[in-house]
């Protein structure tokens, strides 16, 4: 069975999801979910913290997509953070969203 947690927290530059687990068909809708919650406001970021990320699939994908979305109607930012290597460059994801090392680094930018 697949197991997903998603942590939110506020930050001064926007809301922080960090995902861990895994993010996949069984679990996929647990982020967008997630999302319908956040309230964000034009010029903040949205920054997916992946670094405690196991696994992703195709729903998983989707729901980056709908919070990518969801970023942009608000007039806001999207931003991935320690995004497992072998996961978005795989289809081209890494050409949709900003992709930083790591939370720390897109809390200070």
């Amino acid at each position: 069975m697949s197991t997903l947690e998603i942590t939110a927290r506020d930050t001064t530059t926007g809301p922080v999801l960090e995902i861990r687990g895994e993010l996949d068909y069984t679990t996929a809708t647990e982020l967008r979910e997630v999302l319908t919650t956040l309230t964000l406001q034009p010029g903040q970021r949205l920054l997916v913290d992946l670094a405690g990320m196991q696994f992703c699939d195709s729903s998983g994908i989707a729901a980056l997509i709908a919070a990518r979305k969801h970023a942009h109607t608000a007039h806001s930012e999207v931003a991935l953070a320690a995004v497992p290597a072998h996961i978005l460059r795989i289809v081209g994801l890494d050409q949709m969203f900003a992709v930083l090392p790591d939370s720390g680094t897109a809390l200070r930018s």
